[in-house]
């Protein structure tokens, strides 16, 4: 059983892997591929090897303290006095492909955010109902929101307000994934062109931006030029990263309130406004002295080069 934790570089040259960590348990340990050298701003992404390279190029050997296999993830301590504890999770992701995480308790915080959830209304709203589309699987909720849901049809994203029958504020749901094939396949700029036609809308992602740069089956820039080309076609259309499902919810509950608040001010103010009577054309704008002066001249009436005029030519001018 080897008894150090190795990291080696990826002798694979097309692999966006790029290096090879091999875990201490077993017989010949674990040998996966890894993206970084250790999770210390995010959890790394790994993927099972075949096997360990004979002549592998050594990046790091560090001794073992304790290597132990828990259920689905496996625990490992190594024989330093940093970075020293991390966790191997293998879990499976959308279409039941495994996915195997190398994180920290630092990283793992990261992810979960401290912190539950406010209780409070949206923009102070007692009625907010949050119409989802009938074609939305695995919807919101809104367990932890003050706000009823209803479904039914909806012209433009998954989630909606309305006011007077109109929407007038749209959610689009996404997960990576999700956005990563919509985005690919060209679909997401007829999804941003039917909420902008909208008074307010947003694309919501159940997950971090960061996550974009760990992608294996696309490459990276392909997905942030993409999205930067959606938002500078579309700027009226945001694209946001809420973290997680239950942030993502909390965000649009609160966008929610706050659109229909400013839809039902634009349209109170519209209403007054209509109940205005409208004004008459404006009268004659007042004439200058220079004008009156040459007027005078004109017809024969003495007035001086300077200063002001008598009354009398004032009222001789307005007479005419």
């Amino acid at each position: 059983m080897p008894e150090d934790f190795v990291i080696a570089r990826n002798p694979e040259p097309d692999s966006t892997l790029p290096y090879l960590v091999r875990i201490p348990l077993g017989p010949h340990g674990i040998v996966l591929k890894a993206r970084e050298t250790w999770p210390r701003t995010a959890k790394v992404y790994c993927h099972r090897a075949e096997a360990w390279p004979e002549d592998a190029e050594i990046v790091e050997r560090v001794p073992t303290r304790s290597c132990v296999r828990r259920g689905a993830a496996i625990d490992l301590v190594l024989d330093r006095g940093r970075e020293n504890r991390s966790q191997f999770v293998l879990t499976h992701i959308r279409g039941g492909r495994e996915a195997i995480f190398w994180q920290t308790g630092r990283t793992t915080k990261q992810a979960r955010p401290r912190g539950s959830l406010p209780t409070a209304r949206a923009s102070g709203r007692s009625d907010l109902t949050i119409y989802i589309d009938s074609h939305e699987r695995y919807a919101w909720k809104f367990s932890d929101q003050q706000a009823m849901t209803e479904r039914r049809a909806l012209p433009a994203g998954d989630y909606a307000v309305e006011l007077d029958g109109r929407v007038v504020a749209a959610v689009e749901r996404k997960s990576l994934s999700d956005l990563v094939t919509t985005l690919t396949s060209g679909r997401l700029r007829y999804v941003m062109a039917d909420l902008a036609a909208l008074d307010h809308a947003a694309v919501v992602v159940e997950d971090r931006y960061s996550r974009i740069l760990g992608l294996d089956h696309v490459r990276p820039a392909v997905v942030l030029d993409g999205l930067g080309e959606c938002q500078a076609r579309f700027p009226a259309v945001p694209v946001v990263f809420a973290e997680t499902r239950a942030l993502a919810q909390e965000w649009t509950f609160r966008f929610f309130g706050a659109a229909l608040s400013r839809a039902e001010d634009e349209s109170g103010a519209e209403r007054r406004f209509g109940d205005l009577v409208q004004a008459g054309p404006l009268g004659a704008p007042e004439p200058t002295t220079a004008e009156v002066r040459a007027w005078a001249r004109e017809h024969g009436i003495p007035v001086p080069d300077r200063g002001r005029l008598r009354p009398e030519v004032w009222a001789a001018y307005r007479d005419r």
